[in-house]
């Protein structure tokens, strides 16, 4: 388990270097700046400007230079928020993200399973079918369709919640996105356990437990649901990356002031070293959040090896 620890970390190292310098050169090769949007500035501010972001050096100096910088731990200043640091702007945005991303995770797994083994529970029966028409409308219904429609029953019509807002992560601000972000997850991880948990009951040792009399519902919560949820935590490491990260759509219909609106911010406004931190965090997650998938692999299914 300690080889595959240190070989994973050793790995993530030049994938996330050719992450950033795919991004860094990407961003330059576009067309535009970051100060083409202020109004017209005389040369010499032009310049002095270019001098304060180290943008009058060749790109491949700004390259070294910013490399250079990361490894001290410095992710640069920001271009259009100028009374705050891109290190400043992720410590803003991070935890917002990470709050909603970490409750959203919980109810989609949470919500899933459930949903996922009553219908293979009640396999080609009406709750089956009524579980597998609600993950099907998870799936294909967008989020940007699902947030103003729960605004318009529980904030507007019943005026149960808040139509949006932080409110310094009060529970009753994160209902509606938690259950906005979490349902296209939901639905996939139903699926997924429906899917399997079929598949595992027709397997030899399950027959052998119905020969011996145990009941269906022991039969599936404690011999059939474990090895059914193996790809279930495959599937967990991309979608805790974007669950954690945010979604721009939900962070803009309910103004949450999260990582992923500060990204989009940053793209709009080729705020060079706003969209590197935000790529670089999500890079270093997407790594950690793999392994740590890896690792409960192994502890649902001691046969894998290290590799």
């Amino acid at each position: 388990m300690t080889a595959m620890l240190v070989k994973r970390l050793l790995w993530g190292i030049p994938v996330l270097w050719l992450i950033l310098t795919l991004t860094f050169f990407l961003l330059r090769a576009a067309p535009g700046g970051p100060f083409d949007q202020e109004r017209e500035l005389t040369p010499e501010i032009e310049q002095l400007i270019a001098q304060k972001y180290q943008l009058d050096l060749p790109v491949l100096a700004q390259y070294k230079n910013y490399l250079a910088a990361i490894l001290q731990g410095d992710l640069g200043p920001s271009f259009q928020y100028a009374d705050h640091s891109v290190n400043e702007l992720i410590a803003l945005g991070l935890p917002v993200s990470l709050t909603i991303g970490f409750w959203a995770l919980l109810v989609a797994l949470i919500a899933g399973t459930v949903l996922g083994a009553m219908a293979a529970f009640y396999a080609h029966r009406w709750p089956d079918l009524m579980a597998m028409i609600v993950a099907v409308i998870g799936i294909s219904t967008p989020n940007f369709v699902i947030a103003p429609l729960l605004i318009l029953w529980l904030s507007v019509h019943w005026q149960w919640l808040p139509v949006g807002g932080w409110g310094n992560g009060q529970w009753f601000h994160l209902i509606l996105p938690v259950i906005t972000l979490s349902l296209p997850y939901m639905a996939s991880i139903a699926r997924l356990v429906r899917s399997e948990l079929l598949e595992v009951m027709d397997q030899p040792y399950i027959r052998t437990a119905r020969a011996k009399g145990l009941s269906p519902l022991k039969i599936m919560s404690q011999q059939a649901l474990r090895p059914a949820l193996l790809p279930v935590v495959s599937y967990l490491g991309p979608a805790a990356v974007g669950l954690m990260t945010g979604s721009v759509v939900i962070e803009q219909i309910f103004a949450i002031p999260g990582m992923g609106r500060y990204f989009v911010q940053g793209a709009l406004n080729r705020d060079y070293t706003l969209v590197l931190g935000v790529v670089l965090v999500i890079g270093v997650m997407m790594l950690l959040f793999n392994l740590i998938v890896d690792m409960l692999y192994r502890l649902l299914d001691p046969r894998v090896v290290d590799s």
